[in-house]
């Protein structure tokens, strides 16, 4: 029983996780994140879908975390880097294809709520504790390796996915600066209620196994 609350927490958290970055990505001409912004560059110039060049990215970044932790490839990671990138394409090809944002003050609001949407997404799928993405990894390797703070290691780490992104002429704008400096607030807005929500889950969970044990 606990593994399920903790695979609910991961499906359920992820699901609407992706359905916020999608929303950023649909206003993507004023800035989307660092390794969006490559992802849909990567998608315009080479082809496949943003949501394969997510998974794409996910195999790239699982080796070089293995290469600067030298240490063998966190294999599972892609569990969670092959279905945020299958969310990804399914948000992007249904229910987002129905939006259609031009004025300016309607594309800032959908980036503000896709933010939130993501912070609070992320601040359920974290609950789970299954592995982390191979991007949260990268972060936490650059972190340990190089021995910076956290703050500075994911900005290496979104600086890491902002060269090839320019390069390519990804949606690169203050939107980006945005999304960078809003998503962490986002998560640790919504973060303690469900920290709180699955300790209760969880303690339920071992009070029910305890009598019926």
């Amino acid at each position: 029983m606990k593994f399920f609350i903790r695979f609910l927490f991961f499906i359920i958290g992820l699901f609407i996780m992706t359905f916020g970055v999608c929303m950023t990505i649909k206003v993507a001409d004023i800035g989307v994140g660092a390794w969006d912004a490559l992802n849909v560059a990567l998608t315009e110039k080479v082809g496949l879908s943003v949501g394969k060049w997510v998974m794409l990215d996910g195999v790239v970044l699982m080796f070089l975390v293995s290469i600067l932790l030298k240490k063998r490839p966190d294999v599972l990671s892609l569990l969670t880097i092959v279905v945020i990138g299958t969310l990804v394409d399914f948000w992007l090809g249904t229910f987002l294809e129905l939006f259609s944002v031009n004025l300016l003050i309607a594309k800032l609001a959908m980036l503000l709520i896709g933010i939130l949407i993501i912070g609070f997404g992320a601040s359920i799928y974290l609950q789970a504790r299954f592995p982390q993405s191979p991007i949260d990894n990268f972060m936490l390797a650059i972190k340990e390796r190089f021995r910076v703070n956290l703050m500075l290691a994911k900005t290496i780490g979104e600086i890491t996915a902002l060269i090839p992104a320019f390069f390519l002429n990804g949606p690169i704008s203050y939107g980006t600066i945005i999304i960078t400096f809003a998503v962490g607030p986002a998560i640790q807005l919504f973060f303690p209620f469900f920290e709180k929500l699955m300790q209760r889950l969880q303690a339920k969970d071992l009070k029910f196994t305890k009598v019926n044990g």
